[in-house]
């Protein structure tokens, strides 16, 4: 046993803010479990199959058994998942206008096997209606296996946010980097500073966005501010505040915060965490919206981010925030065609 103060300086914690796992050290886990079987039925129930045969409707989720994890040793994130998947199915010949049922098991969704190569069996009812069987084990695996990748990347995105912690910096250190932007139209930059926490220098880094919507400013800015439009985007029940010190909560608490400025239309400031960051550590974010009628442009600026989770606080907003919006922006302009 090494003497007191002889150890090995990756497992000392006390001048952690948070006290544990230094330098992401540690082995931990999170229980993916409860959260994948709500991605699952979310990304497969409701997938439209169609065809020269007819039309088919993935129905119910039926069967879901198996567990998912996800882990972090050293910095790094290992996953372990394994489900065993029984679908409902329905669709309707496209000539006879015939109306037939069946099934689709997932066997063996595994970390072991690629998605590709996931076994996926299509059952049928007696009776007519092969032409529909058939096109469930051509179309229909081929979407239910875009909805499994859709799985995945959320657990290794969406459900990670905040399981790798910030690295302890000697006191006063501070972390310069830059990037140039991407070319694409969500551009970001990186400057960085240094942060105190509770006695404890935290390195963090300002992630600067831009993205275009197809929106006006003031149907953006109610996206950020009424719960019902953030309800739909997340996905996920939601506490929103929208007035000067309001309360903020999202993505079932993995994102959290407070309305510190408000301007309709035009701009929001947000105290923003998520949840695995240093206890009281918040970000400063802030939402500038830029008319260009009939789109509009969101200009994003987060301050204070921690920089083992930059990359995590980035694609949090790409994916889960500016990714989804779009959805939900072209979806009720379709509903009004």
């Amino acid at each position: 046993m090494a003497k007191w103060g002889q150890g090995d300086p990756r497992w000392i914690v006390e001048e952690r803010a948070d006290g544990t796992n230094v330098n992401n050290w540690h082995w931990t886990e999170r229980d993916a479990t409860s959260w994948s079987k709500r991605k699952l039925k979310e990304v497969l129930e409701g997938l439209v199959v169609e065809g020269e045969a007819g039309r088919c409707e993935i129905g119910d989720l039926k069967h879901v058994e198996g567990e998912a994890s996800c882990n972090s040793r050293k910095g790094k994130l290992i996953f372990f998942y394994e489900w065993n998947l029984r679908l409902s199915w329905k669709g309707t010949v496209k000539e006879s206008g015939e109306k037939h049922k069946g099934s689709l098991e997932i066997p063996n969704l595994s970390e072991e096997n690629e998605v590709d190569d996931t076994e996926i069996n299509v059952s049928k009812k007696k009776g007519e209606g092969d032409v529909l069987k058939d096109l469930m084990r051509t179309e229909g695996t081929t979407k239910v296996r875009e909805a499994l990748r859709d799985y995945l990347k959320a657990l290794k995105t969406e459900f990670t946010l905040g399981m790798i912690l910030p690295t302890k910096a000697p006191a006063g250190q501070e972390l310069a980097t830059e990037r140039k932007p991407s070319g694409s139209s969500m551009q970001d930059s990186v400057t960085a500073q240094s942060l105190d926490m509770v006695g404890v220098k935290i390195p963090t880094v300002r992630i600067h966005m831009r993205e275009v919507f197809n929106s006006p400013a003031d149907e953006l800015y109610s996206i950020f501010t009424k719960k019902e439009l953030i309800q739909k985007f997340s996905k996920c029940p939601a506490v929103i505040e929208a007035e000067k010190g309001g309360k903020l909560q999202m993505f079932e608490g993995f994102v959290s915060g407070e309305y510190t400025e408000l301007v309709p239309s035009q701009r929001i400031v947000l105290k923003w965490r998520c949840r695995s960051w240093p206890d009281e550590h918040y970000a400063t974010v802030a939402l500038n919206f830029q008319d260009l009628a009939p789109q509009s442009e969101l200009e994003l600026e987060c301050k204070g981010v921690p920089v083992s989770h930059e990359e995590s606080t980035r694609q949090c907003w790409k994916k889960q925030y500016f990714e989804e919006i779009h959805i939900l922006l072209q979806q009720s302009k379709d509903s009004m065609e």
